[in-house]
């Protein structure tokens, strides 16, 4: 009989191991399995086990390619199963690739005649995915907002960066979830970086991945209105719970999606984008809607000048006269403009009601999460 020995934490068990578990079977005749001890687990990564120890051992034991199942208790790096190997005897210590710990185990092996072999690296059969994945995917929330952008948008990308500078954005509700999506796709409000927080991952190093900025993630991340400092990366000046907004809000649909990696590349005024940030900035340090709206106005300046159509009530636009019964204060294109959603600031909640009640309107809220 050839005996075939495998170690790893396995801490949540996964396809990945499974198909590794069934290669390594493949090499011999009996498969004996050794995880970490929860007290291993933590030593070497400083990570809880998910199951206590029995239950883990069970749920190995249980799987028809796995004959037998140890744990590993050694306090040595790399190789706590130095006492079950030896006393086993296995034919083969069968490993993944970037196994990094091969000067000791090959040294292990020579002790008892095994053979040290590198499984080669094959198709998964599902999308990989680690423990690390998992815990992150479990832990991701249920629901997150989506966000508004006042000014200063693009001082975000790190290439575009203005020391100084500032850009202005709030979460907003209704929130979006995996499985209710209230809101158009691609329409300029952070929809990736919200998608991302929901599966689980970075969504700054995601949306930085895309050579875009990294306003999107912050925000969704922190929620609330926030502003932010220009640079490579997010540093929070202040975060408000945007109460004077309340009522005050509500968005247009262009009609058509947008591409912010799309537009990234193209000529603008970022002094005119770095006023309206400093504009928008003092809005919130004042807890000023009038004050917020000039940082607003200030930008749909600059988008106009990028060359984006004329939004509803500009006098150059369409359905002015249809709008102008509810004054409202502000607009300007979401995110990268060009289509997508418009945020509309209104003087209050009966003006704002009021436009909603125009095709293309709809209100949404300030939107900060619940702390602990």
């Amino acid at each position: 009989m050839k005996r075939v020995f495998v170690s790893g934490c396995y801490d949540i068990i996964h396809a990945g191991h499974v198909q590794f578990f069934e290669e390594a079977r493949g090499l011999g005749d009996h498969l004996t399995v050794c995880f970490a001890s929860s007290e291993v687990l933590w030593l070497h990564k400083q990570r809880r086990s998910s199951l206590p120890d029995e239950h883990k051992q069970a749920l190995l034991a249980a799987l028809k390619m796995v004959d037998a199942v140890v744990i590993g208790r050694g306090q040595e790096e790399g190789i706590d199963f130095r006492e079950d190997f030896l006393r086993l005897r296995p034919d083969i210590l069968a490993v993944t690739e970037d196994d990094k710990y091969g000067p000791l185990k090959r040294e292990l092996c020579a002790q008892v005649g095994a053979q040290y072999l590198l499984l080669p690296k094959t198709p998964p059969h599902f999308q990989p995915i680690s423990t690390t994945e998992i815990v992150k995917f479990i832990r991701a929330p249920q629901e997150a907002p989506l966000r508004v952008d006042f000014g200063g948008g693009w001082l975000d990308v790190p290439r575009f960066a203005r020391p100084g500078s500032f850009i202005v954005n709030c979460t907003i509700s209704p929130t979006v979830s995996l499985r209710a999506w209230p809101y158009e796709r691609n329409a300029g409000l952070g929809g990736s970086a919200a998608w991302a927080m929901l599966n689980g991952r970075d969504g700054v190093t995601s949306e930085l991945g895309l050579g875009v900025g990294w306003q999107d993630p912050a925000v969704v991340s922190e929620s609330g209105l926030c502003v932010w400092k220009s640079g490579p990366r997010p540093v929070l000046e202040i975060k408000h719970n945007a109460d004077f907004l309340r009522g005050r809000m509500a968005l247009y649909w262009t009609g058509h999606q947008h591409s912010t990696p799309g537009v990234v590349d193209q000529a603008r005024d970022y002094e005119g984008i770095a006023r309206a940030g400093a504009l928008a900035r003092d809005g919130v340090w004042q807890q000023s809607l009038e004050q917020l709206a000039k940082g607003v106005r200030a930008s749909y300046q600059v988008q106009r000048g990028e060359g984006m159509s004329p939004l509803p009530a500009d006098p150059a636009g369409e359905a002015t006269s249809s709008l102008a019964p509810y004054r409202p204060l502000a607009w300007k294109y979401c995110g990268g403009g060009f289509g997508g959603y418009a945020l509309y600031l209104f003087p209050d909640q009966s003006a704002r009601d009021g436009a909603c009640s125009l095709a293309g309107f709809r209100p949404i809220e300030p939107y900060l999460a619940r702390q602990g």
